[in-house]
Parts: C-alpha cells; structure tokens; sequence
C-alpha cells in the first residue's frame, strides 16, 4: 500500500456533532478477538542479516548486558551491568546540522566526577536499525483525539497517523526491522521484528479496521514488556495455537542500533510497576526513546476548561497532563532520545523526518565501567572532539546521549 493510499484513508472521517464531553467509564465496545498464536517458543527473534541464515534457537538466551536482567515484580529490581551501551548523536548547536565521520578517538566518555572511561566498542550511523514502535491504543487517546479534532474524525487517527507515515516511509528493507506493539490495559505485539512491506500493511490496516477495548493506558507496564520482555499475549499476525507465550525485550537485540519510538500521551492509570521504575529500566537499557507526545491538541483546547485533579470517573485533570508531559521528556532525555509533543496534522512529517534524521545519524559507543557494585546511580557525559585537535567541542555541538546508568547492588554478584 503506497503512503497515499494510506493517508487517504486516514481521512475518510465520520462525522460527530456535539460539544466535548468525557466518556464515560462502562462504555463497553466489543473487543476484536485475536488470532489464535502459533508456538510456544519464543517471540521477536534477533533479525538475520542479509546473507547471514538464522542461527538454532536455544531453549535460553543468554542475558544480555547492560539491562535489567531480572525484574521479579515491581518492588524489586536487579540488574546486572557489564557493558553500558551509549548512542550518541552529535549535532550543532546553531546550525542544528548532524556532524557524520566522526571516529572512535573523536569521543570520550566521563561519569561522575569526570572519571575517563576507555571506549571498548565503536560503529559508525551505517549500522542497521531495529526499532520498536509501541502505540497507546486505548479509548483514553481515542477521546483526546475526538475531542481534539472537535469530533469530526476518528480520534484513534491522532495516533494512526503517525504510525502509518513512520511505517510507510521510515522503515528501509532490506536493513531495518521494526516490530509494533499496541497497549491499552496490556501490552499487545501486533507483529516481530519484520521489514516486509506486506506485513507492514497488515498491521496498519489493522489498527484502522479495530477499535481500543480498554480505557486504561499502562504506559509504565508496556515500556517495561518492550525492553525486557516477558509472557504476554501471543503475536497478533501470528497463526499461533496458544494464547500467551514469552516475548523477549529489545535489549536481547545485540550487534545492531536499537531504538523505541513511541506514540503516547503520557498518561499512565494504573501499571503495576510505578514511575521510579519504569524510569530505571529506561535508563539501564541503552536504548533511546523518541517520542511523539499526543494529547497535545486536547490539553492546548480545554486545559482550562478540566479540573485541577482527576475526576471521580478517573478524567485526568491538568495535573496529570503535566505530569504526563515531564515523564516523556525525562525519558527521551535520560536515554538520549527526543520528545515531540504535536499539536496539529502537519506538524507530523517534520517530526518524523527529525526522528529519522537522529536515527540514522547515531554513533554507538560502549565502555566497561569495572566491577562497581554499589546499587548507585552513576551520570554518563559524553564529549567530542570534532576537529582532532585535543580540545574538547562541547560549547559548540551538542551530543544528545544517554545521560544515566545504574550499577548493580553489591549483593548482586552473588545471586
């Protein structure tokens, strides 16, 4: 399916008169029912590169580095370090031009107190990318948006929109691969990694023929299911036999540059891990998160028309639209991603291009950081020489990369 083909029917509207009103909680639309899943091995398996066959898949993977390695609930979260991944993009401060051709000695990278760390690994923007696009589905976005277009379009279309486009034009065969997840009350994998242009408009048609089931948006929850992985609900475009099987995170994608595009409001009602959490997973998982924040429209219009607290049916009030906004820009910042909240229509192309200007354009970088076992937050800088001259340009160009790391609890090693 060609964009336009696609964007045209993006905009084949229904018409809804009336003036904005919340939905109510018990709207109880029929959820579509999914296709029975396939197997019970595991979900979204590493991507092949081209010319190299599918390795046998092995009962267990190995954990990998630089992630969660084991998260047991909520309260308790234990991670395991020994190689924190940095992606870095270096840009100009005016100009806002990307700088290309940099090479591992242009680099360095400082935590703490400007401690020197050696650079153990390096690749250049050339690399393949593998991106995991999750999509607040719910009937929550589907309000904001109906509300936000004054009820003449679809409001799931504030957040199809951007999927379609990105899925359209930004995903490149035969190199990237790029898996989607929906969420709402749970995070649900539509399709694995894939570059398929065929499957690709499966999972776009889907999304426009289905409505959300759930008001509740578990954006913590689904954050948490795309980077470590975990037993959830079969893949959709899969014709798999069982209803769950395990899905394995993001981070198990080694060797390649990984990022998770996100499309959300922000808003969380109830995941069973709480911020801090969520927060830690991100900053722990070396892989950015470029975020276009929806909503934005809604909040601009009546933000002074809703309550400063929720309401008694659970309407998020301003607070929660705030609070919403500071948790996407604290995770795109924190793992050196970016945060675009749009506002109108057309604003979505040149966030898009943006997004995959700064993706295409990330240099990977890694360093040991030793047997540090303190359970400690620990500041990443990065720093560039661009010129090779000994002097450090960071007053000129910005280096947008990851900025926090957690090392393990000294009780760790022991487990």
């Amino acid at each position: 399916m060609r964009l336009s083909t696609v964007v045209r029917s993006l905009f084949v509207s229904t018409l809804v008169t009336g003036m904005f009103v919340w939905p109510t909680l018990n709207l109880a639309l029929g959820q579509s029912r999914r296709q029975p899943p396939t197997s019970t091995e595991k979900k979204n398996k590493r991507p092949t590169e081209p010319g190299q066959q599918q390795p046998e898949q092995k009962p267990e993977d190995p954990p990998p580095t630089d992630v969660v390695g084991k998260i047991q609930d909520a309260e308790k979260i234990t991670i395991s370090t020994q190689v924190v991944n940095v992606d870095a993009v270096v840009y100009h401060k005016k100009s806002g031009q990307v700088v290309t051709g940099l090479k591992k000695e242009n680099f360095a990278i400082f935590i703490d107190n400007g401690v020197k760390q050696t650079i153990t690994n390096f690749s250049t923007p050339e690399a393949p990318i593998t991106a995991a696009l999750v999509v607040e589905y719910s009937k929550l976005s589907e309000a904001l948006g109906r509300a936000g277009s004054g009820g003449w379009e679809p409001g799931t279309y504030e957040v199809l929109r951007p999927v379609a486009m990105f899925l359209s034009q930004f995903v490149k065969p035969p190199d990237d691969y790029v898996s989607v997840i929906a969420f709402d009350m749970r995070p649900t994998p539509l399709t694995d990694f894939t570059n398929n242009p065929a499957r690709i408009n499966q999972v776009i048609n889907l999304l426009l023929r289905n409505s959300p089931a759930f008001r509740e948006t578990n954006l913590y929850d689904a954050l948490k299911f795309v980077l470590v992985g975990g037993r959830g609900d079969s893949v959709v475009l899969d014709d798999s036999k069982e209803a769950k099987s395990d899905y394995a995170g993001l981070v198990s994608v080694q060797g390649r540059r990984r990022a998770v595009i996100l499309v959300a409001s922000g808003i969380d009602t109830f995941s069973k891990i709480n911020y801090g959490d969520a927060r830690k997973i991100l900053q722990n998982s070396g892989v950015p998160v470029y975020i276009i924040g929806t909503g934005n429209l809604f909040f601009k219009k009546y933000g002074d028309q809703i309550g400063a607290q929720d309401g008694l049916l659970g309407d998020p009030g301003r607070m929660s639209f705030l609070q919403a906004q500071n948790a996407l820009k604290t995770f795109a910042g924190e793992t050196g991603g970016a945060y675009y909240p749009v506002t109108f229509e057309g604003e979505i192309p040149k966030v898009l291009g943006s997004i995959n200007s700064l993706l295409r354009s990330q240099y990977s970088l890694a360093f040991n950081p030793g047997e540090v076992r303190d359970g400690k937050q620990h500041k990443i800088k990065v720093s560039v020489d661009v010129n090779g001259d000994g002097v450090y340009d960071d007053k000129e160009f910005t280096i947008q990369a990851r900025q926090i790391y957690n090392s393990p609890k000294p009780d760790a090693a022991k487990k």
